[in-house]
């Protein structure tokens, strides 16, 4: 087994990644405070070639080195854009037709493996603060909710990795 070498991978750039089909889904991250956790999410979003990323309330935006570190140039090539509070940005991807659905344990919450995105929907996927989640008003204004089945001592995954295992599965569903 050898690795790859970065010239052997066939990456697109920067301009080739604008250009080229998206995976429906835009993440959206509601009052996120970790800026290592906002650049994780870009390099995630960069990954699965998502649309967008959607910053809401305190959830730091670009340019700033403490996202840079993780972003790894992400921020450059994902689009992006900034709301004051994560209602107004429901409101407005609502508009758009997307399904707006939270990621976050709730009741009537339909676990990550049986949920089926249809190929002909768009997504608004949300991400929580890492201490409270999802707020109870965001909440409120999601069509549906999935939780990523969990089997351990503690009770959440950290966002990123919460972002990572949704977008693989939707990415999986919707283009494998």
């Amino acid at each position: 087994m050898k690795k790859l070498k970065l010239d052997e991978l066939n990456r697109v750039d920067i301009e080739g990644f604008k250009a080229q089909e998206k995976l429906p889904v835009v993440i959206m991250l509601d009052n996120v405070r970790s800026m290592h956790n906002v650049g994780s999410v870009f390099r995630t979003a960069d990954g699965f070639a998502v649309e967008k990323v959607v910053l809401c309330g305190i959830t730091a935006q670009p340019p700033h080195r403490e996202i840079e570190k993780t972003a790894l140039g992400a921020t450059q090539s994902v689009a992006w854009e900034h709301f004051d509070d994560t209602l107004t940005a429901i409101a407005a991807y609502k508009k758009l037709g997307y399904q707006i659905i939270a990621i976050e344990q709730a009741q009537n919450s339909v676990m990550l493996n049986k949920n089926e995105p249809n190929l002909q929907e768009k997504y608004v996927l949300i991400f929580g603060n890492e201490v409270n989640g999802v707020s109870d008003e965001a909440m409120e204004q999601t069509d549906k909710c999935i939780e990523i089945p969990q089997f351990g001592t503690k009770h959440s995954f950290n966002i990123v990795i919460s972002a990572g295992i949704v977008l693989w599965d939707f990415f999986a569903k919707m283009k494998l």
